[in-house]
């Protein structure tokens, strides 16, 4: 597949899952995220919501199982 191991593939896979949840953190510290509406292309702004809404979900999933973990607690600063 284009010269692609399956341990490069798998490696890519997880940095872009990472870069999206990293994003969505970020959206919901600062309130500020991808402006997807620019993209002018349907069919790319329609790739990039679903690729952002991946990060969301995951976001979403290692927030709940911190939250009900007994290995962390809520620290204030």
């Amino acid at each position: 597949m284009f010269g692609l191991g399956l341990g490069r593939l798998t490696r890519w896979t997880f940095e872009l899952i990472a870069l999206s949840t990293i994003i969505a953190g970020v959206r919901r510290s600062t309130g500020f995220g991808p402006h997807t509406a620019l993209i002018h292309d349907r069919t790319i702004r329609s790739f990039l919501d679903g690729y952002f809404n991946l990060g969301e979900t995951v976001f979403s999933t290692v927030a709940a199982y911190v939250v009900n973990s007994p290995y962390f607690r809520k620290q204030i600063a």
